[in-house]
């Protein structure tokens, strides 16, 4: 994993770890609890698996990104000053409504099988998607060290371009590997009706892209210049 964006000088306490650590297990829990109490049982391995892949990217953050970039843990706890009004409406809606409104739909398609049966394989391939998904905006958090929760120009602590790693390939890795996750997840689930939410939230990572682009090529020194290098936003070759 390589990072060009420079690191600010930052170190992290055993309590912050631990309090980060502990929300983060929480909130998988939590995500594993909606997904069984929707479907009604709690052997519904293809929940439990999703919720498991969702963890191990916790698990990856602690063990690549946090020990390089420990003030990543403080960014991506809260909103931080600065942040972007319209970006205070997206995220939550992109990152957390949708998708648990997805789940829950999930889950209640699987009690009282609203979508049609689908296959082991096809299924197992989603999982894949999930899985290198979430792979691609961990390489895009270890490749920046200002990977936010918001869309804001954190000159605090002294904000940078990352140009390497993910960076190379597109401007905004880490929305290409949230849209992938976020439209493969109900298809793993098996529900074509929790496919509805979640392409509203692929949707909206969209928008975002475009306003964060537009925002870091007037806000963010070098940016612009980025740009003639990793030309596209999400797809080489088209946008």
């Amino acid at each position: 994993m390589e990072s060009t964006a420079l690191a600010p000088k930052e170190t992290i306490t055993t309590r912050s770890f631990l309090r980060w650590a502990v929300r983060g297990t929480s909130y998988k829990l939590f995500i594993g609890a909606v997904l069984m109490l929707a479907a009604g049982r709690w052997d519904w391995w293809w929940g439990w698996l999703y919720a498991g892949i969702f963890f191990l990217f916790d698990v990856g953050t602690a063990i690549l990104v946090l020990p390089r970039n420990p003030g990543l843990i403080v960014e991506r706890s809260g909103a931080g000053p600065n942040a972007k009004r319209w970006d205070l409406i997206i995220m939550p809606l992109a990152a957390g409504l949708l998708p648990l409104i997805a789940q829950i739909v999930a889950g209640l398609d699987e009690r009282f099988g609203w979508s049609a049966d689908f296959s082991f394989p096809f299924q197992t391939a989603m999982a894949v998607v999930v899985t290198v998904g979430y792979a691609i905006t961990l390489w895009a958090i270890a490749s920046n060290a200002f990977f936010a929760p918001v869309v804001r120009i954190q000159t605090e602590r002294g904000h940078t371009v990352a140009t390497g790693g993910a960076y190379r390939i597109v401007r905004h890795p880490g929305y290409v590997g949230a849209i992938l996750f976020t439209l493969a997840m109900p298809l793993m689930l098996a529900s074509w009706w929790a496919l509805i939410p979640s392409a509203a939230a692929a949707i909206l990572y969209v928008i975002r892209t475009a306003l964060e682009d537009r925002t870091l090529q007037a806000e963010l020194p070098g940016y612009t210049e980025f740009t003639q290098k990793t030309r596209y936003r999400l797809v080489p070759g088209v946008w």
